[in-house]
């Protein structure tokens, strides 16, 4: 206990010593990288099962980060002091973190800050790795799809600028059919618009970007059907059932945890979390309460399970098994839908190559049959 003792009064005078500019840049290496503060909530988990007070535990921790006091101002050092002191400050572990980890992560923690923190730093770490096993799909779905749109404008410009003003030049008196017709056309417009060509897919991207989250209404519950807003869909739906399980299932009440998510979420999160609890007041179960909100969230078939297992007496560990088990298929789905996205977006491509090429001959044969006419 001694050494523990003189770890803690190490880390505190080196807490005092660090300068604003360390601090801030330890706080944006803990804030966005998942995988950092993940590691350090598993390490403390795996401490406080042995039985060390987190106190202990975090003086542990930062006596290896800071190499025995003598690397102070290392980022995971720095993180372990602030928040060493902030709990002798008499804070509990969730306030502690404020600045250093996402609301939702410390909303999580409070849970189990008196009762179990142990428990909820690992119901913490399955909803965070869950999330972001979302991720890498879904950029996948969108990312190279979006590069084969791009990959086709680059085509179709480069065709109506470099290939079809050579032949109209060749053969300024043909009049120009078919195929023939349109390459000419899109070589006018492309020369005069080609701003336009370039810029409508990183504008209707960043649209889509900056309002996924806040379009709500009955349109955008239609819109959710269509990539990418069903993949949005399906990412919001999944984060949002695997942080209420693990909630519920660290006792608290299933209206007050939805009431806790919503301080932290989306607008789009928001209005299904406040249509499904006017239904909840009125003493709907939580699977009675999502179907009468018509919005088909988080999807109809985790919608009539829920109507099932919001009446068993074991709900809170029913929950836990469905989050879960959607986590695992909505990941496969989402792979799925990208290789439908990709191939489409491949098929597209090799259509205007196509159309291009066949365009290009008809154009020729215009020419030859012209100048033998002549």
């Amino acid at each position: 206990m001694a050494e523990i003792k003189k770890k803690s009064d190490s880390m505190q005078r080196a807490m005092m010593k660090l300068n604003a500019i360390e601090e801030v840049y330890a706080k944006m290496i803990i804030v966005f990288s998942n995988k950092v503060r993940l590691k350090l909530y598993r390490k403390i988990a795996s401490l406080m099962r042995n039985r060390f007070s987190l106190m202990d535990a975090l003086d542990m921790l930062y006596d290896g980060a800071s190499n025995g006091g003598k690397n102070p101002g290392e980022p995971l050092a720095i993180a372990l002091a602030a928040w060493g002191k902030a709990l002798n400050n008499g804070k509990p572990f969730s306030d502690a973190l404020k600045g250093w980890a996402p609301a939702r992560e410390r909303l999580m923690l409070s849970v189990g800050d008196v009762s179990d923190l142990e428990g909820a730093l690992l119901n913490l770490i399955k909803v965070t790795e869950g999330s972001t096993k979302m991720i890498r799909p879904i950029i996948g779905a969108v990312a190279y799809p979006s590069f084969l749109v791009m990959m086709s404008v680059l085509i179709i410009y480069a065709i109506g600028v470099y290939m079809v003003p050579p032949m109209i030049d060749a053969a300024p008196t043909v009049v120009w059919r078919g195929l023939a017709r349109n390459l000419v056309d899109l070589s006018d417009w492309i020369k005069e618009n080609w701003l336009v060509a370039f810029s409508i897919l990183p504008i209707v991207m960043a649209t889509i970007y900056f309002t996924i989250g806040i379009w709500t209404g009955k349109i955008r519950a239609y819109f959710d059907y269509i990539p990418p807003w069903s993949l949005y869909k399906v990412f919001v739906g999944i984060s949002w059932l695997l942080a209420l399980s693990a909630l519920v299932k660290g006792g608290t009440p299933v209206s007050t945890a939805m009431r806790a998510l919503r301080r932290d979420s989306s607008r789009y999160l928001k209005e299904r979390i406040d249509k499904t609890l006017v239904f909840i007041n009125n003493g709907d179960n939580l699977g009675q309460a999502l179907a009468k909100t018509g919005l088909d969230f988080p999807d109809a078939e985790i919608i009539s399970d829920l109507k099932i297992y919001s009446e068993l007496d074991n709900f809170e560990e029913a929950l836990n098994n469905l989050a879960n088990d959607w986590l695992e298929e909505s990941v496969y789905m989402i792979e799925e839908k990208a290789g439908i996205l990709n191939m489409v977006a491949l098929l597209a491509v090799g259509a205007v190559i196509a159309w291009a090429v066949m365009g290009t001959f008809e154009m020729q044969d215009q020419i030859t049959s012209s100048m033998g006419g002549s």
